[in-house]
């Protein structure tokens, strides 16, 4: 996942202090959740063993469908991040999403 362990007397404010017996033991800073899509961006590269960009259009649909399962579009610069990983433009992307919602209401 990404996360980085640190001694505790290293802990910033959003990291995980994990303490034994009361005493401080170790820190955990999790990936903020940006470099997390591009973990799953690139898990997906190697899942489909080619650049994203190079896959056809149903395919990119579909990694669009399993990345908004997955929350990515509610990340800050989400939609923008995959559009590039997909070589296609923000509104392609869009499209995409309208696509399948209007297939899940429809």
């Amino acid at each position: 996942m990404g996360a980085e362990i640190l001694g505790p007397e290293q802990a910033e404010p959003d990291d995980v202090v994990l303490a034994w017996e009361g005493e401080d033991v170790l820190a955990v800073r999790l990936p903020q959740l940006s470099d997390s899509l591009d973990h799953i961006l690139a898990a997906m590269e190697r899942r489909h063993g080619m650049p994203l960009a190079e896959l056809d259009r149903k395919a990119k649909q579909e990694v669009v469908r399993l990345l908004e399962a997955r929350g990515a579009f509610s990340v800050r610069h989400g939609v923008e991040t995959v559009a590039g990983a997909l070589g296609v433009s923000r509104f392609t992307v869009y499209n995409y999403l309208n696509r399948e919602n209007a297939a899940k209401n429809g």
